[in-house]
């Protein structure tokens, strides 16, 4: 499977960088559209090219819809693939979505079942974020270095958190708390219109207390519930630097197919990703992610406003080595889709007001 998620045109213009190939669109600043008005109420589209803008032969030349020519990788020979299930519009609709790094490629089957993990601690802690549905991933993101100086249980990692395009450091399984309620309740939603300016997610103020004199006969009056709640929390977090993240499943547990097509597919977008990468280090950026129903390819495109999070999220799958070029050159930059009738899923337009689901 892949998943994309994108930011907005201005954020993914080459500013000072060198001319592009006549293969990849240059998308000048005054090329950009206007910022979007804020949309009222967020629609289902009801057919695939409804949601994403289909490639157009007259727009996007004669070969859009074409296979890659060049492609080498291939997958095996009995690689099978299932064509006959019908795929759009069967996704469940998610509000956020929060990928955890354990430098692994590969978890036990629900990676909730992760003793000691974070994944654990959000999947079996009974905590549910108040903005609706979260899809949780484990990922091969690296775990920063003190993971491997705590028992299990207390381990520091990193997540990140979709469609807000904010990395949280430091997150352990005690501190998921603190993860829901100062960063998923306040972030973006795939239901968050876009504003078109930027916008700078506000922590919740510290409630005020009532301390009681020190005088008091009866030391109980002080609410210690109350005072738990206000105190700040311990977690950071920071922009995520890139422009585009691509998901990849390679959870071989769930799906053999995915820990076989999950590196062949890596290597492919690589090599059509690498010349963006020369002049624009915020396009190379992959994670694999645990399984999710079926063979999907995930992408990302953040929205108009730096801070506003992802504006697309376009959800594939059927994704075999040759389309990748299709998918970098129309997809990762242009939010179009090459064979939506045969690849895509679901997905969200925060800019158009739609959702698959």
């Amino acid at each position: 499977m892949a998943s994309l998620l994108r930011r907005g045109l201005d954020y993914l213009s080459p500013s000072a960088s060198p001319a592009p190939s006549p293969q990849i669109p240059n998308f000048e600043a005054g090329d950009d559209p206007k910022p979007p008005k804020p949309i009222a109420q967020f629609t289902t589209a009801s057919t695939p090219t409804t949601l994403f803008t289909l490639v157009d032969k007259a727009v996007d030349g004669e070969d859009c819809d074409h296979d890659c020519a060049s492609c080498t990788i291939k997958y095996p020979a009995k690689f099978s693939i299932d064509y006959d299930d019908e795929l759009y519009g069967h996704v469940k609709g998610w509000m956020t979505h929060i990928l955890v790094a354990t430098g692994k490629t590969d978890w036990v089957r629900d990676v909730a079942d992760e003793k000691g993990s974070v994944m654990e601690a959000i999947g079996k802690g009974g905590i549910s974020p108040s903005s609706g549905p979260m899809k949780l991933s484990a990922s091969n993101m690296p775990v920063p270095d003190e993971y491997y100086h705590h028992p299990e249980g207390e381990q520091p990692t990193t997540v990140l958190l979709l469609p807000a395009f904010t990395i949280i450091d430091h997150v352990t399984p005690a501190l998921v708390p603190d993860l829901i309620k100062h960063f998923v309740d306040l972030a973006p939603t795939t239901t968050s219109p876009l504003t078109g300016t930027p916008q700078k997610a506000e922590r919740e103020e510290p409630t005020e207390l009532a301390i009681p004199d020190s005088n008091a006969a009866d030391p109980s009056s002080l609410d210690l519930t109350q005072l738990t709640q206000s105190l700040p929390t311990s977690l950071h977090s920071r922009p995520c630097p890139h422009a585009a993240v691509i998901l990849l499943c390679s959870q071989k547990t769930r799906d053999a197919r995915c820990g076989q097509s999950a590196p062949l597919l890596r290597r492919e977008f690589e090599r059509h990703l690498r010349p963006l990468v020369y002049r624009r280090r915020d396009f190379e950026w992959f994670k694999r992610q645990n399984h999710d129903s079926e063979k999907e390819c995930e992408a990302s495109k953040t929205g108009t406003g730096q801070n506003e999070g992802a504006a697309q999220g376009i959800w594939l799958a059927r994704v075999r080595p040759e389309d990748c070029e299709g998918i970098v050159k129309f997809t990762v930059l242009q939010g179009k889709v090459v064979k939506p009738g045969l690849q895509l899923r679901g997905g969200f337009d925060r800019e158009k007001g739609l959702i698959s689901w």
